[in-house]
C-alpha cells in the first residue's frame, strides 16, 4: 500500500512539473509576439477533462505597460459573439424541434421578406456559402458625399470621419431622436438600425450559392429573431437561460453597464477614422456599435474563464454542473461539417479545421481532429474545444491595439503553436495513454 501511495505521489509530482514546463512554453510564445508587436499582452487558459488546466498571462493592457495582464481581466471578444450569443438559441430551438435549418430566411426573418435572399436555406448561410456579402461598413454612410452603399457608384473606401454627417444619422449631442452614444460627442439616431443597416442587408448584392464566403450580414438580424421567437428581451434571454446559471458573471454586452470597472477591462483600438478616440469598454467592431452594442455578429465581452464555462458546457455535450443547456443532436449538428464536398470547413455558425491542413492558414493545431469546433475573434481572441481530448483552449488578447493594422499574431503564428504545444502535452502525458472518450 505504501509503495502504491509513493508511486501515486511520484506520478503527480511528474504531471506537476510537466504542467509548469508548459506554462513556461506557452508563456515563452505569448512573450516572443509582445516582442514582435502582437499584442501589448494576453492570456491562455486552458482546461484537460474538464478541469484547469494551465491559465498564463504575460504582458500589460497597453504599451504603456503600466497595468499588467491579469487572470480576470475582460476582452472584447469580437467575431467570438458569433458562436456565444444567439446562435445558442437557435441551437436550443433546433434541439427542441422548434427550428427548420433548411427553413428559408423570409420565412424566419420579416426584414428579408420580398428580398433576393427570401428563399436562401438557413443553413446556407450559417456555413457561409450562400453567397451574402462579408460585412458593409454601415458607419461610412452617415459621411454627406459619400453613396448610400458601398456597391454603389460615387462610394469612397477610404473616408475617414469628417463629422459633416447626414441627416436624421449622427448628432454632436444626445437626445430622444438620437440616443444611442457611440462618443461623448457623437450620438445615433434611434430608427439608424432599421433605416440603414437592415436596409443596406436587405439590398445588398448576392453572389450565387456554393462558394465559401464568411459574411457577418445575418447576424445584425438574429437578437431580433430571439425577441420575436421568445417574447423576451435579447440581453436578457441569453442571461436567463445561459449566462447565469453558468455563473459567467462578466460575459455579456456593454460591460460597464453591469458594473465591470474600466480598469479590468482591456483596451482595444485606438480609432483614428470613424469614433478618434481609444475604444475602452465599448464595442471595438463598429456596426456592432451602432446597433447601441448588441449584435449577434460582435459585441460580447467576457473574462477568460466565464467563456470557458460556455464552451465547457459544449464540449460536455450540452451539460455543465449537471444543468442541460442544449441537447446533444444539436451540438452535434451545429459543430459538424456542412458542405465538405464544397471544399467547405464550416459547420453551423462554427469554425472547424480546415479539410486538408496548411500550415499557412491554419488557425489551429495540425493535430486537432474533425471533431473540434471553434471561432476566432478580429480583436485578437480565440476559443476552440476538442471532444476528441476533452480539450478547451481559450486565448484573449487585444491585437488590434493600437492598431489594427498589426498582424503579427497571424505572421507569427502564436495560435496555432500554443496549440500544437497544448496536443503534445497531452500525447505525453499518462493520461493521454488511457482510452480517449469521444462524443462524436
Amino acid at each position: 500500500m505504501r509503495v502504491l501511495l509513493l508511486l501515486l505521489l511520484w506520478n503527480v509530482s511528474l504531471h506537476a512539473q510537466d504542467t509548469l514546463a508548459l506554462a513556461d512554453s506557452i508563456r515563452a510564445v505569448l512573450e516572443e509576439g509582445i516582442a514582435g508587436g502582437a499584442f501589448p499582452g494576453a492570456q491562455v487558459l486552458v482546461w484537460h477533462k474538464g478541469e484547469p488546466l494551465v491559465h498564463v498571462t504575460a504582458g500589460y493592457h497597453t504599451y504603456e505597460n503600466r497595468r499588467p495582464t491579469r487572470p480576470d481581466d475582460v476582452y472584447d471578444l469580437a467575431s467570438v459573439t458569433k458562436t456565444s450569443s444567439a446562435l445558442l438559441v437557435l441551437m436550443q430551438q433546433y434541439g427542441e424541434h422548434r427550428l427548420n435549418l433548411d427553413a428559408p430566411l423570409g420565412i424566419l426573418f420579416e426584414e428579408l421578406k420580398q428580398t433576393d435572399k427570401q428563399q436562401i436555406p438557413l443553413r446556407s448561410v450559417l456555413a457561409h456559402r450562400a453567397g451574402l456579402l462579408p460585412w458593409v461598413p454601415y458607419w461610412q454612410t452617415t459621411l454627406r458625399g459619400e453613396a448610400r452603399y458601398p456597391w454603389r457608384k460615387g462610394w469612397e473606401a477610404t473616408r475617414t470621419n469628417d463629422r459633416r454627417f447626414r441627416w436624421a444619422t449622427i448628432r454632436a449631442d444626445s437626445s430622444a431622436r438620437f440616443p444611442i452614444r457611440l462618443t461623448d460627442d457623437m450620438w445615433l439616431h434611434r430608427k439608424y438600425r432599421q433605416r440603414h443597416i437592415y436596409r443596406a442587408i436587405r439590398k445588398s448584392p448576392l453572389k450565387p450559392p456554393g462558394e465559401y464566403a464568411y459574411s457577418g450580414l445575418l447576424f445584425y438580424l438574429l437578437p431580433g429573431y430571439v425577441e420575436r421567437t421568445t417574447g423576451t428581451d435579447y440581453r436578457q434571454y441569453l442571461r436567463d437561460n445561459f449566462y447565469d446559471p453558468l455563473g459567467a458573471t462578466t460575459l455579456g454586452y456593454r460591460p460597464l453597464d453591469r458594473g465591470i470597472p474600466l480598469d479590468r477591462i482591456v483596451p482595444t483600438e485606438v480609432d483614428t477614422f470613424f469614433r478618434m478616440d481609444t475604444l475602452h469598454g465599448v464595442v471595438h467592431d463598429e456596426g456592432a456599435a451602432m446597433m447601441d452594442g448588441v449584435s449577434a455578429n460582435a459585441g460580447l465581452f467576457s473574462s477568460a474563464e466565464d467563456l470557458a464555462k460556455l464552451y465547457q458546457m459544449l464540449l460536455n455535450g450540452g451539460i455543465y454542473q449537471g444543468r442541460r443547456y442544449l441537447t446533444e443532436e444539436a451540438i452535434r449538428e451545429f459543430t459538424r461539417y456542412q458542405y465538405p464536398e464544397e471544399g467547405n470547413r464550416r459547420g453551423l455558425g462554427f469554425d472547424k479545421p480546415l479539410l486538408e491542413y496548411d500550415a499557412a492558414t491554419s488557425s489551429v493545431a495540425e493535430a486537432a481532429s474533425p471533431a473540434s469546433f471553434g471561432h476566432s475573434g478580429y480583436t485578437g481572441t480565440f476559443v476552440w474545444v476538442d471532444p476528441e481530448y476533452d480539450l478547451l483552449y481559450v486565448f484573449l488578447s487585444n491585437r488590434v491595439h493600437p492598431s489594427r493594422e498589426r498582424g503579427a499574431i497571424y505572421s507569427l503564428s502564436i495560435r496555432p503553436r500554443i496549440h500544437t504545444l497544448l496536443y503534445s502535452f497531452i500525447n505525453r502525458s499518462e493520461v493521454a495513454s488511457e482510452p480517449r472518450r469521444s462524443r462524436r
